[in-house]
C-alpha cells in the first residue's frame, strides 16, 4: 500500500512556498502572522505568492511546477477519499485528533466549535497536523448566519445590504470580513447566498437572499464573492439550483423547489455569470421537479450535479471549481433518508467533491464506506483523481 506521507511534494511545496488557501497577497498583518511552524512533512498556511491566481493561487509559469500526477502518485487510495471530507469539529483538540488519524481535507467551524479554536489562533496548531493543507470552513453570511460576530463584529444581512449599500460597498465589506477571517485562521465561506427570494426576513432564506431581482443577486453576490476572494478566503455560493422560492426548511424536513423551468428565469440566473469567477458552488438539498429524482435530493442527484458541472440545460458555461455539499448529518432533508456514510457515498457517487457533515465521530465508517464503493466499481477512482485535483487547487498547492 502506497504512503499517505507526502514528502517529496511536500518537498517541492517548501521549495516553491505554495500557499494553502485561495490566498492573494496579504493586505494587513492579521492575515498573514499566525501561520504555524514548517514541519518536514507539510508546507504551511502561507499568502500567495505575488503574481498567483487568487483564489486558486496558481503561480507564475516561470517557477517550477507541482502538478496533479505525482501529488496523487503519493497519496493512497483511503487518503484521496479523506481529502474529500469536510467534518465539523468540537475544539481544536478534535480538529488535531481528526486531522491527525485520518488526514481528512476540511474542517468545519460552526456555532458549537469552541470559540476558543479561533479567538487564541489555534488553527495553525490544526494545520501543523495536516500533511496536505487544510480547507477551514466556515458559515458567515452576515446577519443571523455570523458566526464570528464576537470575534469580528456583525455585518448586516445580505437583503439590508443591497437595499442600504451600494456594489462597491459591498465590496469593501466582504473584503474586511474576508480579512479577518482569514487572520483567524478561515480560508472558505460557505457565502454568499445567491437565492433569489422575496420571502419573509425571517423566512428560511429571507433576508440571507439579497433581493428578489436575480440581477440585483447577480451583482451583489458578485461583489460580495470578489472581496472575499481579494481577502484570500474561497467564497461558495449557494444553494444549487435554489432555494429562494422552494417550500420547507432542509433543517427540518423534505423542501420542494419550484419546477427547473420556473427556476431558469429565477434561482439560477447568478449561476449563468457567477461559476466562472473564481467560486465553490454548494449544492442544496432539494426536491427539483423536472431535474431530481423522486427522493433523491439535488446534493445527490447526478442530474443536478451534471447540470452545474456541465452547465447544459440552463444556458451557463462549464463548472470546473469545487462543488460541495450542504450538511449532510444535521438537516432531516438528507437524515431522514439516509445514514452519514450513506450520504456521504451517494453524494460523491453523484459527482460532488466534497462532502459536508458536522461531527468527527463518522469518519472512520465513512471512509471505510467509500473504500467499499470503490471496490464495487460504484465510485471510480477516476473521479475520485479529479475531485482531489480540484480541491488541491482551491487550496492552492498545484500549480498545474
Amino acid at each position: 500500500m502506497k504512503s499517505t506521507r507526502l514528502p517529496r511534494v511536500v518537498a517541492l511545496f517548501l521549495g516553491l512556498g505554495l500557499l494553502t488557501a485561495c490566498g492573494s497577497p496579504a493586505t494587513e498583518n492579521t492575515a498573514t502572522e499566525n501561520t504555524a511552524t514548517v514541519t518536514s512533512t507539510r508546507v504551511e498556511p502561507a499568502p500567495a505568492a505575488p503574481g498567483s491566481d487568487p483564489v486558486t493561487g496558481a503561480r507564475d509559469q516561470n517557477l517550477p511546477a507541482v502538478c496533479g500526477a505525482d501529488f496523487l502518485d503519493r497519496m493512497s487510495e483511503r487518503h484521496k477519499l479523506a481529502q474529500l471530507l469536510n467534518v465539523g469539529v468540537a475544539s481544536t483538540a478534535d480538529a488535531i485528533d481528526v486531522v491527525r488519524r485520518e488526514q481528512v481535507g476540511g474542517i468545519f467551524v460552526g456555532s458549537w466549535t469552541d470559540e476558543s479554536m479561533l479567538r487564541d489562533r489555534q488553527v495553525p496548531k490544526v494545520q501543523a497536523a495536516a500533511e496536505v493543507p487544510l480547507m477551514v470552513t466556515i458559515d458567515e453570511e452576515g446577519g443571523r448566519v455570523s458566526r464570528v460576530a464576537d470575534l469580528l463584529g456583525e455585518d448586516p444581512a445580505p437583503r439590508t445590504v443591497a437595499e442600504t449599500m451600494t456594489p462597491e460597498q459591498t465590496y469593501q465589506l466582504a473584503l474586511a470580513r474576508g480579512r479577518g477571517l482569514r487572520g483567524l485562521g478561515i480560508t472558505v465561506d460557505y457565502a454568499p447566498v445567491v437565492d433569489v427570494s422575496s420571502q419573509p426576513a425571517d423566512s428560511v432564506i429571507g433576508d440571507r437572499s439579497f433581493s428578489d431581482d436575480p440581477a440585483v443577486v447577480t451583482e451583489y453576490a458578485g461583489e460580495y464573492a470578489r472581496g472575499l476572494r481579494d481577502a484570500g478566503v474561497l467564497p461558495v455560493i449557494k444553494h444549487f439550483p435554489g432555494h429562494g422560492s422552494a417550500s420547507g426548511d432542509s433543517h427540518t424536513g423534505a423542501v420542494t423547489t419550484p419546477p427547473l423551468d420556473q427556476l431558469q428565469t429565477s434561482d439560477l440566473v447568478p449561476y449563468r455569470t457567477l461559476v466562472t469567477t473564481g467560486v465553490g458552488v454548494m449544492v442544496g438539498h432539494l426536491d427539483v421537479p423536472g431535474l431530481t429524482e423522486p427522493g433523491v435530493p439535488a446534493s445527490i442527484s447526478p442530474a443536478a450535479m451534471n447540470l452545474l458541472r456541465t452547465g447544459t440545460g440552463y444556458g451557463a458555461p462549464p463548472f470546473d471549481g469545487p462543488i460541495f455539499t450542504d450538511d449532510l448529518s444535521g438537516m432531516k432533508a438528507i437524515t431522514a433518508r439516509m445514514d452519514v456514510p450513506q450520504a456521504v457515498g451517494a453524494a460523491l457517487t453523484a459527482g460532488a467533491d466534497v462532502a459536508l457533515w458536522l461531527t468527527t465521530a463518522e469518519v472512520p465508517q465513512v471512509l471505510d464506506h467509500l473504500q467499499q464503493l470503490m471496490a464495487s466499481g460504484q465510485l471510480s477512482a477516476a473521479q475520485v483523481d479529479a475531485s482531489v485535483l480540484r480541491v488541491a487547487r482551491a487550496k492552492g498547492v498545484l500549480s498545474c
